[in-house]
């Protein structure tokens, strides 16, 4: 088989397993994209919104189709690293300590609640996101491939929560925001799940194997990005820094993770949507989700209610693509 048809399988397998997760959800078909984004690319995504509005049964869902395994931590402020990465057990039968791996150990790993986790925690699951590899007793060991955290946050709660540092939102790839369902979608969620609840749940569908996916993986670094499509993606990062559009808005601007990051998945919604080469409609719909967490705005910004979100916003309606 050629390279466009072994491409043409790829993309195939990787669109039924996006359409079979979807089907279990409401409304969220776009937060399978992104997820599926992340997972080509070898990302990792973070998920706020407001409880009960189905994150959690969506990474579930990808996860279960996806290959090797996956865990769910679900984060406390009493959370040691130890939980995440895993500790030394004595045996005593043979007189010496050793390893049992934690949750991390996984290719899938949900963290829920992140903003829960103390510091120190957060701290061990950056190394983890950004290194691909654990730490521990003296001893580093590399965490499986491929390895994806999907982390969740609840936006409506502060006490007793730990806001994550900025060096750790730039780890995510994408930060995707969740709003409630408008009327229409709830009636649906609520037809679903009394569906579900008289008959036993479907099984997964089709499941996608390493090699297939280290193929898929490949093609997307293959996507083409033309130079004036770079030169835009670069001018939307510029924008945030020190003599830029936005410049007088934000206090630290997007750093060249934020640059990379948005190219990289500009190439998986390429491939995934069948095409060999980016567009601008690629980077418009993805720099908010790549972008907007990776800057934070000055106090007077804030005080207008421009968030990142907003200010990323106005420099696509400001900056052209060419």
């Amino acid at each position: 088989m050629d390279a466009l048809g072994e491409s043409d399988v790829a993309r195939d397998m990787v669109r039924a397993l996006a359409e079979d997760v979807a089907r279990t959800l409401v409304g969220h078909d776009w937060l399978v994209e992104r997820l599926l984004i992340a997972c080509l690319t070898g990302g990792h995504v973070l998920l706020e919104g407001p409880p009960g509005i189905a994150k959690t049964r969506a990474v579930k869902q990808l996860a279960a189709r996806l290959p090797g395994d996956h865990a769910r931590i679900q984060c406390t402020p009493d959370l040691l690293p130890s939980d995440l990465t895993g500790s030394q057990i004595f045996r005593p039968e043979t007189g010496r300590f050793d390893f049992l791996p934690g949750p991390v150990f996984h290719n899938i790993v949900l963290v829920d609640e992140i903003n829960r986790a103390p510091p120190k925690v957060q701290s061990a699951l950056l190394e983890a996101m950004a290194e691909g590899q654990v730490t521990t007793g003296g001893q580093t060991r590399p965490l499986p491939d491929p390895f994806m955290v999907v982390a969740t946050q609840n936006p409506i709660e502060h006490e007793g929560t730990f806001p994550l540092p900025e060096a750790q939102m730039d780890r995510f790839l994408l930060h995707l925001r969740l709003d409630l369902p408008g009327a229409e979608d709830e009636r649906a969620i609520l037809d679903m799940v009394e569906a579900e609840g008289r008959s036993a749940p479907p099984s997964a569908g089709p499941r996608i194997e390493a090699g297939d996916l280290a193929r898929a993986r490949a093609q997307v670094a293959a996507v083409h990005l033309a130079p004036v499509l770079k030169d835009f993606i670069i001018r939307l990062v510029m924008s945030t820094r020190p003599g830029g559009l936005l410049a007088d808005a934000v206090e630290h601007p997007v750093s060249p993770r934020g640059t990379l990051a948005l190219a990289t998945a500009v190439r998986a919604r390429a491939w995934l949507d069948g095409r060999d080469h980016g567009l601008p409609e690629d980077v418009a719909a993805l720099a908010p989700d790549a972008l907007a967490h990776r800057l934070v705005p000055d106090w007077k910004a804030q005080s207008e209610g421009r968030d990142g979100r907003r200010l990323i916003d106005e420099a696509l309606q400001a900056i052209r693509p060419w």
